[in-house]
């Protein structure tokens, strides 16, 4: 069965498959497959082996035995574009998964040196902060932080890239704006998110009411967007909103700390009524970082702009004579809060990266020995002293 035989494929712009971001780029990638008689499909949900993919057929089941790998950086994800068995097959299994153009990679809780993938294919990371809890920058931080470091799939599943510029874009969604009244208040919430995000769009949302959803509908009209956040962030909730339609389950959050339960406990893929497709995923507790430099350099850009003006290449921003760092702290440019946790996010990034990569291992234990030898050299120093 060729491709062009496929209902509605006469042109990309007019695929079954469009409202779920199905373009010319991902027709002229799948074409090979197609010669094989295969399906396109994009994964909606993954459960345990078998996954959800939506076809020109509709949604089928099908089995990913043919492409489990031993690298879980490759395994089947929400969001993932597949070539699958035609209609009349059974089973029906996912043959192979085509090149991804975005992964959102976190580190997982083991101590193994793996991350978890838990989206592909993104063009949004929206980041879901409920405003029924005292903000916590530092969080928000850390996942703009991974946001920026959504890297090109490629390096993860395929050689060749495709044809579009790299990485997601994050957005900010404050939730549960009602239940901030004071439009000055909510004002000032906005402005410290803004403060600690430089150049993402923030926005403050209602569900309850409906405010703001109209400028975020738009927003992400135009392509794939993955919500995080904590559990009882408003996630689900925001979701529905979005659909026009109760699609996600939603529990209440608790009275005594404003928090959540999980509620959604899979990543689901889901078409948007006004343009765009949304993955929900399950509140996150951890969010570790995974290969993020990158990233931590943007959300922190005003650092790597002073560093760039320290005496030294090698800055560490501690002591060194020079540091224009330091002399931004100084002068109340920089807020402290600011560089601690920039530090923070640098040295856990260096040590995830640390596990697979020896020479960063080898720079730390260097690192370790002249702070140790340093450290030395000051207490025989107050030893002659006394």
């Amino acid at each position: 069965m060729s491709f062009s035989s496929l209902p509605g494929s006469s042109s990309s712009s007019s695929h079954p498959l469009v409202p779920y971001g199905w373009d010319a780029d991902w027709e002229a990638e799948f074409a090979r497959h197609a010669e094989q008689g295969l399906l396109p499909g994009r994964v909606v949900r993954v459960d345990r082996g078998l996954c959800d993919v939506v076809t020109p057929a509709g949604t089928v089941r099908a089995d990913t035995e043919f492409v489990v790998p031993r690298d879980p950086m490759k395994v089947v994800c929400t969001g993932d574009w597949v070539a699958v068995d035609p209609e009349g097959s059974d089973p029906r299994y996912v043959r192979t998964l085509l090149p991804r153009r975005t992964a959102f990679v976190r580190s997982t809780s083991s101590k193994r040196s793996e991350g978890q993938v838990l989206a592909t294919n993104i063009d949004y990371a929206v980041i879901c902060v409920s405003l029924a809890v005292e903000l916590d920058l530092g969080r928000i931080e850390r996942f703009l932080a991974l946001a920026m470091s959504c890297s090109t799939g490629e390096a993860l599943l395929h050689e060749s890239a495709l044809s579009r510029e790299p990485g997601a874009q994050p957005v900010v969604v404050l939730t549960k704006a009602d239940l901030v009244p004071e439009a000055a208040t909510l004002g000032h919430l906005v402005q410290d998110v803004e403060t600690s995000a430089p150049g993402v769009p923030v926005l403050a949302v209602s569900s309850a009411t409906g405010a703001g959803l109209d400028v975020l509908e738009a927003v992400l009209a135009g392509g794939t967007a993955v919500l995080l956040g904590q559990s009882g962030a408003g996630k689900s909730t925001l979701a529905n909103a979005l659909l026009g339609e109760d699609v996600m389950d939603v529990r209440a959050t608790r009275d005594m700390d404003g928090k959540g339960r999980h509620t959604t406990t899979t990543r689901n893929l889901l078409a948007l009524p006004g343009g765009g497709v949304l993955i929900d995923t399950p509140g996150l507790r951890g969010v570790g970082l995974w290969d993020a430099a990158s990233g931590v350099g943007q959300v922190f850009s005003e650092i790597e702009e002073f560093a760039a003006d320290c005496r030294f290449q090698d800055c560490a921003h501690v002591a060194e004579p020079g540091c224009a760092v330091l002399t931004a702290l100084d002068s109340g440019e920089l807020p402290e809060r600011r560089l601690e946790s920039y530090r923070k996010l640098l040295r856990e990034n260096q040590r995830i990266v640390a596990k697979t990569d020896a020479r960063v291992r080898a720079e730390i234990r260097r690192d370790w020995k002249r702070k140790g030898a340093e450290g030395r050299a000051a207490m025989e120093a107050k030893r002659g002293r006394w």
